[in-house]
């Protein structure tokens, strides 16, 4: 003995698909439905007779009937966007993030740069210094060195001196 018949319908479009079918796993099937179209909503089972008369004379067989005439369905549509014209933007639900201040950056560069500049000042001062040490250590080498050549030939004119003086003395 065949299932009995019920009739589901689900809308499509600006139609209503209706199907007889025994079972809501049936409809779907049919319909072609990979989601269950009834538990989100977007199907029902029909009772009207009206209704139910077309799908019980095509078992199985999706029929498809008009949801309102075609002046009803066109005054339901969106009007259409002229050309030319941009659509209206809508509100943001946010205010825009402001642009991140350079403040932090800039003063960090500025830093940098000063501590750059102190650096190079401080090495041409040390330059400076370090030349003039080395002016005066040539200096001092100089000095030196014509003290010395006085003080050895002091000493060589001392020794002679002392080596005749020893000499008479020994003879």
């Amino acid at each position: 003995m065949p299932r009995k018949l019920k009739v589901f319908r689900t809308p499509a479009g600006f139609h209503d698909a209706y199907v007889a079918a025994p079972s809501r796993k049936a409809a779907l099937a049919a319909w072609g439905a990979s989601a269950d179209l009834f538990a989100r909503g977007a199907a029902e089972e029909v009772t009207d007779p009206a209704l139910m008369e077309a799908p019980l004379a095509a078992p199985g067989q999706v029929v498809k009937r008009s949801r309102g005439s075609a002046a009803e369905q066109l005054a339901a549509a969106p009007a259409p966007r002229r050309a030319g014209k941009p659509a209206p933007r809508r509100k943001k639900a946010a205010a825009p993030v402001p642009r991140p201040s350079r403040t932090a950056l800039d003063a960090a560069e500025a830093a940098l740069d000063a501590a750059a500049a102190a650096a190079a000042a401080e090495r041409k001062a040390l330059a400076k210094r370090r030349a003039a040490l080395e002016r005066e250590e040539k200096t001092a080498e100089q000095r030196w060195r014509t003290e010395q050549r006085t003080l050895e030939e002091a000493r060589d004119h001392a020794r002679a001196l002392y080596d005749t003086a020893l000499a008479k003395w020994r003879e």
